[in-house]
């Protein structure tokens, strides 16, 4: 039976490479469409857990992963020989920086090293782990063609970018678009007929490169608003102005802007990565993409920024930073999820743990973070706690706090998000 035929009968085999926050839910979306998925992780522990039904990701519910497992739709392995039983591959692996914020595609390379040995005709390749334009045609591709397989003609192969929103409510696998590119006509059809299967609409465009330039500007999008906004509540707090009031009345125009809002920096697995891929990536055509990376210079200046603030207003009040008691609220990059990767929130503390303050935090979703070679478990949010802090910092605005009430309690409190902006008290001091 043909590859066409196979994913719309719905009896095709599906493997996903890398069963992290974007091959997890993207392998759960495909078993609860009624397609054959199998995992395929390095971690026998995140393998485990599969089997057991338990989940590991915050927008994985338990409850739901148990119940695919139930329907036996969804497997999970270590075994990458079982590759060659998949009729589709997903890669679905991350694509970090290194520390001179060049990008590390190691993790690329040894999934396509894992498939290219199991590689067989007839298979569609998909790789959606965020890249820079040129990843799927220079890097993938001719390590899957080493065993003298030929894309668009043995196999397929395209790219089609994840778009995962950790901790949404609103926004899913199911109704968001999706982007697909594939390196010949035949594998873009194939692999939105693939997409078809879970989401209601995906877009084809031209080649891979188009697809993976798509994902990148999307968030470089954000990144340069951001670091406008930023870089304006900077400006606005030296003239003594309410930066949160000029957005609110920008906001009320009905054309022509889209608010964004200033923060201590930026996090996740996209934001503050992306701008270095592509600018890296420019430097191959002599090209200096300075915007760009004007703009993460700025979101990466935030947490420097902000703790020179909170010395700033501990000083007004008589207090050194070096010894003063800090409550940090909040270390997880964005609200209401447990995800901390590139979090502004663990550069604030160690730039305060640094200048001898005695850091405490507290987050609902994450028990426990490394500080400078230690472990630092959250602290309870007790009354007791604000009122004994020196300086409360509001560094990730979780739904679930009580601002009102932190505000009444806490002596101090330096707020990153604006999120007491409508509250009146004098111990307040916002970004």
């Amino acid at each position: 039976m043909l590859l066409e035929e196979r994913i719309s009968n719905k009896v095709v085999e599906i493997g996903v490479i890398g069963l992290g926050y974007v091959g997890l839910p993207l392998a759960l979306a495909f078993a609860e469409a009624g397609l054959r998925v199998t995992g395929f992780d390095i971690l026998e522990s995140r393998v485990d857990q599969i089997k057991r039904g338990v989940s590991y990701i915050s927008d994985v519910p338990g409850e739901q992963l148990a119940a695919v497992r139930a329907t036996n739709k969804l497997d999970a392995t270590t075994d990458h020989s079982r590759l060659q039983e998949m009729d589709v591959c997903c890669i679905c692996v991350p694509t970090p920086l290194t520390r001179t914020k060049d990008p590390d595609l190691s993790y690329v390379v040894r999934a396509a090293e894992d498939l290219a040995a199991h590689l067989r005709r007839g298979q569609l390749v998909v790789l959606e782990s965020t890249t820079y334009p040129g990843t799927t045609r220079e890097v993938l591709l001719p390590i899957l063609e080493r065993g003298g397989l030929k894309a668009g003609v043995d196999f397929y192969l395209a790219f089609s970018p994840e778009r995962v929103d950790p901790g949404s409510k609103t926004h899913h696998i199911g109704n968001t678009p999706k982007i697909v590119g594939g390196i010949d006509p035949e594998s873009t059809r194939l692999a939105q007929l693939l997409y078809n299967q879970v989401t209601g609409v995906v877009v084809p465009v031209s080649c891979p490169e188009a697809a993976e330039m798509t994902k990148v500007f999307e968030n470089v999008f954000r990144s340069v608003n951001i670091a406008l906004v930023n870089e304006l509540a900077v400006l606005c707090d030296k003239m003594g102005i309410s930066v949160w009031e000029v957005i609110d009345a920008a906001a009320t125009k009905p054309f022509g802007y889209m608010p964004f809002y200033p923060g201590p920096g930026i996090g996740g697995h996209c934001i503050p990565l992306d701008p270095y891929y592509l600018s890296n990536k420019a430097r191959e055509y002599d090209f200096h993409a300075r915007f760009i990376e004007l703009a993460a210079d700025i979101n990466e200046n935030m947490p420097g920024y902000v703790v020179s603030r909170i010395v700033d207003v501990l000083n007004a009040r008589g207090k050194g930073l070096s010894g003063s008691r800090v409550l940090v609220l909040g270390v997880a990059y964005k609200k209401d999820v447990g995800d901390t990767r590139e979090s502004p929130s663990l550069r604030i503390l160690r730039l305060l743990a640094a200048k001898g303050a005695r850091v405490r935090y507290n987050d609902p979703y994450v028990e426990e973070i490394e500080l400078g070679g230690d472990t630092l478990r959250a602290v309870e949010l007790a009354d007791e706690e604000l009122r004994s802090a020196d300086c409360v910092v509001i560094a990730t605005d979780h739904t679930c706090y009580d601002y009102k009430h932190i505000a009444e309690t806490a002596g101090l409190i330096f707020d990153t998000r604006g999120v007491t902006r409508n509250l009146v008290n004098t111990g307040v001091v916002r970004l």
